[in-house]
């Protein structure tokens, strides 16, 4: 094992929250899901059980972008696509996601929960190219620990081909989301943005106006206009257009 994937497997074994037993997958139709979260872009998706390390449903997507086969690839070939350079950012990444969730938010709402950030990744014709990781832990043990995950990967290069180094978690089931955390400030600062806000930017892209969203949500125009001025603001965005790049770059769409 590469001294790269050493780091990365240290994070998920130091922090002694992977499941301890095998954990039972959910009846699942992984399409469905895959489609349901994935903005634009080429992608693959795949299962991940921390208890074993071992991976189960690879889409055959992988084998486009990659070049894996579905049946073979392991766990360490995906890992071992990450561009040297990334491999800190991811590290710190994981940790600081792991431990936000055990420390502030609590072990029982992880599912309700889709991690986000961005990497550059080796393609199968041997160039890098940026991909979003998109991460939804599925299973728990009784204790708390994390089990099996539904990772999906996205080809971004079309919209970025910088990484922000920053993650976000995205709020499901009606959970607050969290943004543009930089893991490598002293200081984490995040925005979070509430179920009404994510309603918002959704109808926004959309195409919706005011109007619109103001009928569909059963809120006043003028909320809706308060609204819209506050997530500018708290995603630092200049206009509507630069905040629905940085929501899609983001996985919130």
């Amino acid at each position: 094992m590469t001294q790269e994937l050493q780091k990365l497997h240290s994070v998920w074994i130091s922090t002694q929250k992977r499941a301890n037993e095998n954990t039972l997958l959910p009846q699942i139709k992984f399409d469905e899901i895959a489609s349901s979260i994935i903005s634009s872009g080429p992608f693959y998706y795949y299962i991940i059980d921390f208890y074993d390390m071992s991976l189960s449903n690879v889409s055959p997507a992988i084998t486009d972008i990659h070049g894996f086969d579905p049946e073979t690839v392991s766990f360490n070939d995906i890992l071992g696509t990450i561009h040297p350079d990334d491999v800190d950012f991811i590290v710190k990444a994981e940790a600081s996601i792991l431990n936000f969730f055990y420390t502030n938010i609590g072990p029982e709402r992880l599912t309700n929960y889709k991690m986000n950030y961005s990497f550059r990744s080796r393609m199968k014709n041997g160039e890098y190219c940026m991909l979003n990781h998109q991460a939804i832990i599925l299973t728990l043990d009784p204790k708390g620990g994390f089990g099996k995950s539904l990772n999906i990967h996205t080809r971004i290069d079309h919209l970025s081909k910088n990484n922000t180094y920053q993650y976000s978690m995205i709020g499901l089931k009606g959970e607050p989301s969290y943004m543009n955390i930089d893991v490598f400030e002293d200081t984490q600062c995040f925005s979070e943005f509430s179920k009404r806000e994510i309603d918002i930017i959704k109808l926004i892209a959309e195409g919706f106006d005011n109007n619109e969203i103001a009928e569909t949500l059963f809120i006043s125009v003028n909320t809706v206009k308060q609204h819209r001025k506050n997530i500018l603001k708290k995603s630092n965005s200049r206009n509507t257009a630069q905040l629905i790049r940085k929501s899609t770059l983001q996985g919130l769409l």
